[in-house]
């Protein structure tokens, strides 16, 4: 495994750098005020819209030819490669409001190259030229309350071909984004085919767009408290939908396939920004205890913030290549030969960065669970990322079948 960054990489790491120093890490209490004046709750999700300073600072990034950073060269991006694009991630992880400003935000991304894949030509004219210019939002809605959806051959609703339409059933929750009044896309998974004899083709994705009579936004679902404002995850009914038979992605049938192409991707997206988020935390952490001195001594100097920051560094540079050698698979083999590779990091990385903005919330005292210090919402976060794209007993338990497979003739 070669790891060194390709001179078209290494430029995109650097420019993206130098943005996030001269227009990102200052307006921090910028985006926190405009986010706390614009009085954003839970309860009053239905105005929620774009924060000022993100607006501001989408056209500087586009100038600077930092936008969709993601996409293939036939889109006019960058063209860089999951193990090019991964360090990239990570920096924009250190700010976590920051990836909109490249139009490289989750799920839009997963949208973006769901559709750029398996979308008809039409699909693509319709929803690709908003989502590209970063004009509208899109969402993903897979999870469902009643059953254990991180495997998709549980969910329940429904997606019924009546004539021209496909009619839609069901109820969704975690919808991430939905709370966003510019998400005008909802790509919605469910099932053409319950009773078909193969499991893994009884599920489809289905486009569906915002102001479809029959779906109806319920609620926004708070993470620890944290609104996620103007992200929102909201749990939504799906009553009678009609969609016009044309909005199938792919076809009947291709639902599971889809969501594996789409989600492997993100997974690694998703851990590279929790590494940076780590990242951000460690330098909390040792900025803190070199200036506290409880009982007259510097927590610097005590043994046990010693070994929390050397554990500390020990498991983000882990995490970190782990990560990169799950990317290097799958521009080599490919989303489906390295699952076990993407299964271990979607572990690995959430759980070091939730370790160590524990140690940093503790090095930082009850000041640490404030929001004072954004620890709080980066401890919620991460664990939280243990959950999304499945949790870890789901990828745990692929991970040992795989590894079992070895040696037994299961089938996996």
């Amino acid at each position: 495994m070669d790891f060194d960054l390709s001179p078209k990489a290494a430029d995109y790491q650097k420019r993206l750098a130098a943005f996030m120093e001269e227009h990102v890490y200052p307006n921090q209490s910028t985006y926190d005020q405009q986010l706390k004046d614009m009085g954003y709750s839970v309860d009053q999700w239905e105005n929620w819209g774009a924060v000022p300073i993100i607006e501001e600072l989408k056209p500087k990034a586009r100038e600077a030819g930092l936008w969709n950073l993601f996409l293939p060269e036939s889109r006019k991006g960058p063209g860089l490669t999951n193990l090019e694009y991964a360090p990239l991630c990570e920096i924009m992880g250190r700010a976590p409001w920051s990836a909109e400003i490249f139009n490289c935000s989750a799920p839009d991304t997963g949208n973006m190259e769901t559709l750029e894949r398996y979308g008809s030509d039409a699909q693509k004219k319709e929803w690709m030229k908003p989502l590209l210019a970063g004009e509208i939002r899109s969402c993903f809605s897979m999870t469902e309350p009643d059953v254990a959806s991180s495997d998709a051959r549980n969910i329940s609703l429904t997606i019924v071909r009546d004539g021209d339409e496909y009619v839609i059933n069901g109820r969704k929750w975690w919808t991430s984004g939905s709370g966003d009044s510019r998400c005008k896309l909802f790509i919605v998974m469910g099932k053409t085919d319950p009773d078909g004899e193969d499991p893994y083709r009884q599920q489809s994705m289905i486009l569906v767009p915002r102001d479809t009579p029959g779906l109806t936004i319920k609620r926004m679902t708070p993470v620890f408290g944290f609104s996620d404002a103007p992200h929102g995850h909201g749990e939504i009914l799906y009553n009678n939908v009609r969609v016009p038979s044309e909005n199938i992605l792919l076809g009947e049938g291709r639902g599971f396939e889809i969501a594996q192409g789409r989600l492997g991707p993100g997974r690694i997206h998703h851990c590279m920004r929790m590494i940076g988020q780590a990242e951000v935390a460690l330098e909390k952490m040792c900025r803190r205890v070199l200036e506290r001195r409880p009982f007259g001594k510097l927590l610097s100097d005590q043994g046990v913030t010693r070994e929390r920051i050397a554990e500390s560094r020990i498991m983000i540079d882990q995490a970190r290549l782990l990560t990169l050698k799950a990317a290097d698979r799958m521009d080599k083999v490919g989303n489906k030969e390295a699952r076990k590779d993407i299964g271990m990091i979607k572990v690995v990385a959430p759980r070091m960065a939730a370790q160590v903005i524990d140690w940093a919330i503790q090095a930082h005292g009850a000041a640490g669970v404030s929001n004072d210090f954004g620890l709080s919402y980066a401890y919620a976060r991460a664990r939280a990322i243990r959950l999304a794209d499945g949790p870890d007993e789901v990828h745990q338990n692929q991970i040992a079948r795989l590894e079992l497979k070895q040696y037994t003739n299961e089938r996996v």
